[in-house]
C-alpha cells in the first residue's frame, strides 16, 4: 500500500473517531467530511450553543503530494482542545510529514 493511501487511510480514521469521541455537553454536533480525492479532512461543527447557532471548521487537513513525490500533510485548522497532530503521529503519519499552517 502506497504511503498516500496510508496517509488518506489515517487521516480518515482519526477524523471519524474525533467526531464519535467528543462529549456532547451542548447541542453541538460533529460531522466528518472525508474526500478522498481532494485530499480534504474535515471536521463541522454545528448546532445551537447557548440560543445561538454555531457552524464552523473545527479540524481541516489537507494532504498533497510534492513535486519528489513525498505525501505531507497540512494542518489548516485545529480546534480540538488537545489537537490531533500527535493523534495522527500515533496512528502512523511521520512527525516531519506534518505541517501546520501556524508553524
Amino acid at each position: 500500500m502506497s504511503k498516500l493511501l496510508d496517509y488518506s487511510q489515517i487521516l480518515k480514521n482519526v477524523v471519524y473517531d474525533a467526531t464519535v469521541h467528543q462529549p456532547r455537553l451542548q447541542a453541538i454536533r460533529l460531522y466528518p467530511v472525508c474526500d478522498l480525492e481532494s485530499g480534504q479532512f474535515v471536521v463541522l461543527a454545528t448546532g445551537f450553543d447557548k440560543q445561538k447557532w454555531m457552524d464552523f471548521v473545527l479540524f481541516h487537513a489537507r494532504l498533497i503530494e510534492k513535486e519528489n513525490s513525498d505525501r505531507q500533510v497540512i494542518i489548516e485548522e485545529d480546534n480540538f482542545e488537545e489537537g490531533l497532530v500527535n493523534t495522527l503521529i500515533e496512528a502512523g503519519i511521520k512527525k516531519e510529514d506534518i505541517i501546520t499552517s501556524w508553524q
